[in-house]
């Protein structure tokens, strides 16, 4: 690593988008040979009771996205600008290796359909890998501590601490996304609307760190992911020709996490007002949005199938996107309407970080609002029938 980061006065977000760009062509190119190797060696989702695809289809998408994450992070790394997120810290190698690994694990469960046991092993590595490169939450802001003075206080964690916390908020996010990856691009588009408003969020936190180097790896990963995801969605919207299988869905629950992760230490805890929770408390606001749909469907299947006497991790057809084809929705209407919801609460969560709070609950909650009604059409068409 090099010396204490510089600062630019100009914000890199035409490179950003250029690496996004590249990973989303890089993505979308590598899919046909994926693809080809999927049915080569056996990778392929054969129709069970649960799914709902009606034909075999092969898996492994998420081994051309993580192409894609490389062929950006590559790009990256030879542009004079975006070179100071590798030349300032680790964060970048954190993804490229614990990706892979992740992603290994994810090839071999699409293949043979590892135990939960064994895939929960392979999430805890790849989150611990992060850890090892540095990737760790140890700094939050509280309101308590402050010694009478209305401030709140900075909550240090130790290295212990911040490791334990950030290995279970990347298994989580793994786990959430897996969970929700059921219908025709309905991970992909989450997680690219989740990255896009992540690097929204860290370009925010690059702004206001007066452009130090040293805040640009949060923005890259998320950059990198975001256009992964893009890539990979033109094969996976409905009607797929590709899953991204398990590897895919659970390079998205890591990198998010580390996107994450990363930006939660380039926050400048001096410039934010302590009367200003919401700066304060960002990186949390953020999280709780991206993964609010897939966090929700993820307690929802632990609370059932644990209520049942089940385990957590068995399979059965009452996630949220099953709910609403049950309630009347098509597959692609089912899609766009929990990319509805995620895009409303994550970029309505983004936004209340970076402009008038007033002005945003206001937009937030006809969003809200907006997505409750078109979700409920078809139960208002069978009230009226009846």
């Amino acid at each position: 690593m090099g010396q204490l980061p510089a600062v630019s006065n100009v914000l890199p977000v035409r490179e950003y988008l250029l690496v996004a760009l590249t990973a989303a062509v890089v993505t979308f190119l590598l899919v046909g040979l994926v693809r080809k190797l999927a049915f080569r060696i056996g990778a392929v989702a054969y129709p069970r009771q649960r799914d709902v695809h009606v034909k075999p289809m092969p898996r492994m998408g998420g081994l051309a996205m993580y192409g894609g994450v490389l062929g950006g992070m590559l790009l990256a790394h030879q542009l004079p600008v975006l070179r100071s997120a590798f030349d300032f810290s680790y964060d970048p190698y954190a993804v490229i290796v614990g990706g892979g690994v992740i992603v290994l694990v994810g090839v071999l469960d699409d293949r043979f359909e590892l135990d939960s046991l064994t895939k929960l092993a392979g999430q805890v590595t790849s989150a611990g890998i992060l850890v090892l490169f540095g990737l760790q939450w140890l700094l939050f802001w509280v309101p308590w501590g402050d010694d009478g003075e209305g401030t709140g206080s900075l909550l240090s964690l130790d290295q212990n601490q911040g490791a334990i916390l950030s290995v279970l908020l990347a298994v989580t996010m793994v786990n959430a996304m897996n969970f929700v990856d059921g219908l025709d691009g309905l991970a992909a588009g989450i997680g690219l609307i989740a990255a896009t408003a992540t690097c929204v969020f860290s370009i925010g936190l690059l702004a206001n760190n007066g452009g130090d180097v040293g805040a640009y790896p949060p923005a890259l990963i998320a950059a990198t992911l975001a256009g992964a995801c893009l890539g990979f969605l033109p094969h996976n919207f409905n009607p797929a020709r590709i899953f991204m299988g398990d590897s895919g869905s659970m390079l998205i629950g890591l990198m998010l996490a580390a996107a994450t992760i990363s930006a939660s230490g380039k926050i400048n805890y001096e410039s934010v007002r302590a009367t200003d929770v919401l700066g304060l408390l960002s990186p949390l606001v953020v999280v709780a949005a991206v993964l609010f749909v897939p966090m929700l469907d993820l307690l929802m299947a632990v609370v059932r199938r644990t209520r049942r006497g089940e385990s957590p991790f068995s399979a059965d057809k009452m996630h949220l996107h099953h709910r609403l084809l049950e309630i009347g929705h098509s597959q692609r209407r089912a899609v766009l309407l929990i990319y509805l919801w995620a895009g409303v609460l994550a970029f309505g969560a983004v936004a209340l970080t970076l402009f008038d709070v007033v002005v945003v609950v206001w937009c937030l909650g006809g969003g809200l609002l907006l997505a409750l009604l078109v979700s409920a059409i078809p139960r208002l068409r069978e009230v009226r029938r009846t």
